[in-house]
C-alpha cells in the first residue's frame, strides 16, 4: 500500500476534526462557520495560521493562548486526533474514491452531533436533516444499504425512538429523550439501512446504562448536583461500531434468533 494515500487521509481527517470543533462551538451558539476567522473565546484575538495548525499547535503553545495565555481545552487536540484516526480507517476499509468520502461526511456528522449534544443537550437540524437527505441520496451507491433499505431505516429510525420515548414517559412521568434522538437515529437508518438500528440501540443502551451508573456513582461521591447524560453520544458510537464493522448486525440478529 501507498504509505502516501494513508497519510492524506489521517491529515484529511485532522483539518475536518478541527473544522468539526468550529462546528461544535458555533453551531449551538448560531454563529456562522465561516466568518469570522477562528479566534480566541477567551481575549477574542483572531487566531494566526500557524497556531490553527491541528494538534502541533496544541503542542507549541503547550495547550494556552498565544496572547491572553488562557488554556485551551484538550477536546481540541483529542477531537482532531479521533477524526484522523476514523479517516485513516474509513480509508483501510473502503478505500479513496466517493464512497469514502461519503461515508467520511457521516462520520463527521455523527462526531459534530456527539460533540453538542455532551455539552448542550440538543442535536441541531442543521446536521441531522440534511444528513437524512444525504444519505438517502447516497443509497443508490453506497455499499452497506439498498435504497429500499435507507428509506425503511430513517422511518424506523425516527419512529423506532419515538415509541420507546413515550413508552418511557407513560412510565416515568418524564422525558427521557428529545426529537433530536428521533432525527439522529432516522440519519443513522438512511446510512446503515433498517437492519442496523437494533443493534444501534441496542448498543448505545448497553454502554449509555453502564455510563450512566459510573456517572451516578461519580456524583454520589463527589458531586451532588444532577448532570443529564445525553443519549445521542451512544447512538453515534454505536452507528461508527456498523460503520467500521457492519458484521456486527449479522452476529447480533444471529445471536438474537439462536436464543
Amino acid at each position: 500500500m501507498d504509505v502516501l494515500q494513508p497519510l492524506a487521509s489521517f491529515i484529511l481527517g485532522l483539518i475536518l476534526g478541527s473544522f468539526l470543533n468550529v462546528c461544535a462551538y458555533r453551531l449551538p451558539r448560531e454563529e456562522s462557520i465561516v466568518y469570522p476567522r477562528s479566534r480566541c473565546p477567551n481575549c477574542k484575538v483572531p487566531i494566526r495560521w500557524y497556531d490553527n495548525i491541528p494538534v502541533l499547535s496544541f503542542v507549541f503553545l503547550r495547550g494556552k493562548c498565544r496572547f491572553c495565555k488562557a488554556p485551551i481545552s484538550w477536546r481540541y487536540p483529542v477531537v482532531e486526533l479521533l477524526t484522523g484516526f476514523m479517516a485513516l480507517g474509513l480509508f483501510i476499509r473502503y478505500g479513496f474514491n466517493p464512497v469514502y468520502f461519503y461515508l467520511l461526511a457521516f462520520g463527521a456528522a455523527l462526531v459534530v452531533t456527539s460533540l453538542i449534544d455532551l455539552e448542550f443537550q440538543i442535536i441541531p437540524d442543521e446536521i441531522s436533516l440534511p444528513g437524512i437527505l444525504v444519505g438517502l441520496a447516497g443509497s443508490f451507491w453506497n455499499p452497506l444499504v439498498t435504497p429500499l433499505s435507507s428509506l425503511l431505516g430513517a422511518l424506523v429510525g425516527a419512529g423506532s425512538l419515538y415509541l420507546v420515548a413515550e413508552y418511557y414517559y407513560f412510565i416515568t412521568k418524564r422525558e427521557g429523550m428529545g426529537g433530536g434522538d428521533l432525527k439522529l437515529l432516522a440519519m443513522i437508518g438512511s446510512f446503515l439501512g433498517v437492519s442496523s438500528l437494533l443493534p444501534v440501540i441496542f448498543m448505545a443502551s448497553l454502554v449509555g446504562a453502564v455510563a450512566g451508573l459510573i456517572l451516578a456513582f461519580w456524583q454520589k461521591v463527589h458531586d451532588k448536583r444532577h448532570l443529564a447524560l445525553p443519549f445521542g453520544p451512544f447512538l453515534a458510537l454505536g452507528a461508527l461500531i456498523i460503520l467500521f464493522y457492519p458484521q456486527v448486525v449479522d452476529l447480533f440478529f444471529g445471536i438474537w434468533f439462536a436464543q
